[in-house]
């Protein structure tokens, strides 16, 4: 872990998953300033993280650590990287965790400062099995890089990708949770009604789920192979609808990303 100064700008989900991950693994930067305009995202950050200094309304201490972290949404981006841009120190980096937004409208919003990088975040860090791929501007060495990994690794994995390629794993890796989770939890209330405890179900579930993804990837076996492990498939005539449904609605908000 990295003794750098860090800056969050932005205090919400995004920051409260990525302190949580260095909360639960004891791995923590010890200096870290957050700011926010929301008075109950940065309570809640306080409560959760009482060593992390909190600043409402004024981003400036934020931008002037060694390492930023822009938690935004893409819309907001554009008017924060005009306020903060006299205040970021010249050796500074600015890592960006928003999708939409290049690594060269970044550096243009910064007046030309070129030391930036951008990171898909993936809410699975608060357990320390996040993935979260990571692009580079051509600016930043190979030491900024290894800083990088080494604030980001206790996180999970932390790919170096292209940055063409980081909408794909938001829609993948990012909002991917999302497409399970509430399947998991009526597949746990499902299991309930049919007699097992509420721990036999998240048991059974867990293992279940972790050892499905296990064979689909590391048996060998073809998809085909796969499908076939298992004669019965309740939920066969409803394939074809949900697949249509990944399609359609993942292939507009992707288009939305990419424009």
């Amino acid at each position: 872990m990295t003794d750098k100064k860090i800056g969050f700008i932005g205090s919400g989900r995004v920051t409260r998953i990525l302190l949580g991950g260095f909360k639960r693994c004891g791995k923590y930067p010890e200096n870290i300033v957050a700011s926010d305009v929301d008075i109950g995202a940065l309570d809640s950050l306080r409560r959760r993280f009482p060593w992390v200094e909190t600043v409402r309304g004024d981003n400036s201490k934020s931008a002037s650590q060694e390492i930023i972290i822009l938690a935004l949404h893409p819309p907001a981006i554009a008017g924060v990287l005009e306020e903060i841009r006299s205040f970021i120190k010249p050796r500074a980096m600015v890592i960006s965790l928003a999708p939409k937004i290049t690594i060269e409208k970044l550096s243009a919003l910064l007046g030309g400062f070129g030391r930036v990088c951008r990171m898909i975040p993936n809410a699975c860090s608060i357990v320390n099995a996040g993935y979260n791929p990571v692009a580079f501007s051509k600016a930043l060495s190979e030491s900024d890089k290894e800083i990088v990994e080494s604030v980001f690794s206790v996180l999970g994995d932390c790919p170096v990708v292209s940055e063409e390629k980081l909408e794909a794993y938001a829609m993948l890796t990012a909002m991917g949770p999302t497409y399970f989770w509430f399947q998991w939890e009526e597949l746990e209330n499902i299991a309930e009604s049919f007699g097992l405890s509420s721990i036999e179900a998240k048991d059974g579930l867990y293992k279940m789920v972790v050892g499905a993804a296990k064979a689909m990837y590391e048996s060998g076996l073809s998809e085909t192979e796969i499908m076939d492990l298992i004669p019965a498939k309740p939920l066969k005539e409803k394939e074809a609808d949900i697949a249509a449904a990944y399609k359609s609605i993942l292939g507009e908000l992707y288009k939305k990303l990419k424009i």
